[in-house]
């Protein structure tokens, strides 16, 4: 009988807990209703909502889906009028870099947007030397003066007799558009204790016959240079409004996500302290960084991966947040005509006669790599010119065989030429390209001068996805503007500056150009599970436009109106 009693109590029990009213269980989910979403998710393209629950997404399907899937979750209309797209990613700027080039007085040879407005381009060497001599004697004082902007190909070559023609009583320092380069007056050869005696140890510093420097200091001679002059390049001030006017176009760029490509190339400690101070308390773009092989072995020697898998675990739950991964140079810049290139190597411009310069080439390279290919690292590898390829694709086939049962992953970071058979070679190693988004726009027309017909092999991004190749487009900032739809645009059109059209064969599809600034930017960087498109489990970082990419001609892109972005759930608006 006892047995009979404890079961009516069980079942009564039952009944006043199903009488009980059920705890909302979806409360703390938001479902965003908008007119389209651009899911780069191939298996479900498109969409009418996504479902949020804190910081990740739990459903993505029709609105009559998700409330029905979802009940009691509350329901926002604010994009019900607008088009949600994976957040924009762009996986290769520079910070320390961007700040110092943004707060420099400027001369540039196209139209440059800044986060100050467009700066004019100057298309001659009469107008560039003319506002040359414009900003010095603006500048009533004797401090040393550097400006950036200059380019040899638009501009014709620059030596120190130039620019003492301009000033004697100050030093002056052109900082050339790639970053690469510089051109000093005599003053600024003095002041920075640049002379004879440096052509000995570097390259980078060219005599002229009265074997004397020339002026122009660039490359292997640059950090030496820049140890002299680092004062004038390293205010905190200036850092601090250059990191400010980043992040600034960070965000009315719809950018999500960005990364460092070069931690610790001006020292680890000086860069900790920059971002640590201004890096900003109220993220409104996530900061990645990717160590660069030359500071870290310089101050980590041979313990440079087990410092980084240390950095790895510390910064995981901050910012910025240091990648499992590795930046690493075959070659030098494409913009200064220091890519290394096969026969015949350069036929015009400053590099006339010669084939470039190495940075870490033939003999160094594979050892190099050897032992970040054997710790599963990202290696990302600064290759820009054919014969770079070659090396940065033997490199890597070497250390797939040696260590075949390692899953490195291989990007081809700027691409500044890459030929048919590479492509193919690179498709067997399964690497991916991540290439300069402005090469094609700002060179296409101009590089002929250096390399003749072999423009056509620049960054050939639709021969890329062909191949099956993971691609995607950075804007290397300061180089470019930060604006991933701005690149797309440029890649869709093979626009140049002048307003002709560099090799139209190589045009992505608008398809292809959202993936290269959503999903396949976030392979590049080892993050397609958690960001680049939007998928349920992934983070809910996603970009907000007034229109529709995929239905807006190419040449529009980049006027496209964006309201802002929505990071780990929270809704970050340009406009208050």
């Amino acid at each position: 009988m006892k047995y009979l009693s404890f079961a009516i109590l069980v079942l009564f029990a039952g009944f006043l807990l199903g009488c009980t009213k059920p705890v909302n269980q979806n409360s703390d989910v938001t479902i965003y209703i908008a007119k389209t979403i651009i899911t780069s998710n191939p298996e479900q393209p498109k969409a009418k909502a996504l479902a949020v629950r804190g910081a990740n997404i739990v459903g993505v399907g029709s609105r009559a889906d998700l409330t029905r899937q979802f009940k009691g979750a509350t329901l926002d209309a604010s994009f019900a009028e607008q088009v949600i797209l994976p957040g924009l990613i762009d996986p290769h700027i520079h910070m320390l870099l961007g700040a110092m080039m943004y707060t420099k007085p400027m001369a540039p040879p196209w139209d440059v947007k800044t986060p100050g407005g467009v700066v004019k381009g100057l298309p001659d060497r009469a107008s560039f030397l003319a506002r040359i001599a414009k900003l010095e004697n603006a500048d009533t004082s004797v401090k040393p003066l550097v400006i950036y902007g200059f380019h040899n190909l638009i501009h014709g070559d620059l030596n120190r007799h130039d620019l003492d023609k301009i000033t004697t009583q100050r030093p002056l320092i052109i900082w050339h558009y790639s970053g690469h380069d510089f051109y000093l007056n005599t003053k600024a050869l003095a002041y920075t204790g640049v002379d004879a005696s440096w052509a000995e140890e570097f390259e980078g510093v060219p005599l002229g016959a009265d074997g004397q420097p020339t002026g122009r200091v660039y490359e292997d001679a640059v950090f030496r240079f820049l140890s002299n002059a680092g004062p004038l390049f390293l205010s905190p001030k200036k850092i601090q409004t250059g990191f400010a006017q980043l992040q600034d176009m960070f965000a009315k760029s719809g950018v999500t996500t960005v990364a460092e490509m070069g931690y610790g190339l001006f020292g680890l400690e000086m860069e900790d302290r920059f971002y640590a101070a201004f890096l900003g308390g109220n993220l409104r773009t996530k900061v990645y960084l990717v160590p660069e092989h030359r500071g870290f072995s310089h101050v980590y020697k041979d313990n440079i991966i087990p410092t980084i898998n240390k950095m790895v675990t510390d910064t995981h739950a901050s910012w910025p947040r240091v990648l499992p991964q590795i930046k690493l140079f075959t070659d030098a810049a494409f913009y200064s005509q220091t890519m290394r290139l096969r026969e015949p190597g350069y036929i015009g411009g400053q590099s006339k006669g010669r084939k470039g310069l190495w940075v870490m080439g033939p003999d160094r390279l594979t050892d190099i790599m050897a032992p970040y290919w054997q710790a599963g690292f990202g290696i990302h590898v600064h290759s820009n010119g054919d014969a770079a390829q070659d090396t940065t694709l033997l490199a890597a086939q070497i250390n797939a065989k040696r260590f075949a049962n390692k899953q490195a992953r291989l990007i081809f970071e700027h691409v500044g030429l890459m030929r048919p058979e590479q492509i193919a070679q690179a498709a067997e190693l399964g690497a991916g390209l991540s290439a300069a988004s402005h090469y094609v726009h700002y060179m296409g027309e101009n590089y002929e001068i250096a390399i003749g017909e072999r423009v056509k092999y620049m960054t050939p991004l639709a021969s890329s996805f062909k191949a099956g190749l993971p691609t995607t487009l950075h804007s290397d900032a300061p180089l470019a503007p930060p604006s991933p739809l701005t690149a797309a645009s440029v890649h869709m059109t093979r626009s140049t500056w002048q307003g002709g059209v560099s090799t139209p064969s190589e045009r992505l599809t608008p398809e292809q150009a959202v993936r290269a600034i959503t999903i396949d930017a976030a392979w590049a960087l080892g993050l397609e599970r958690e960001i680049g498109s939007l998928e349920i489990g992934k983070r809910a970082d996603f970009t907000i436009l007034a229109e529709n990419p995929l239905e807006t001609p190419a040449q529009q892109w980049s006027d496209i109106n964006i309201w802002g972005v929505v990071l780990d759930g929270v809704k970050k608006p340009l406009s208050p």
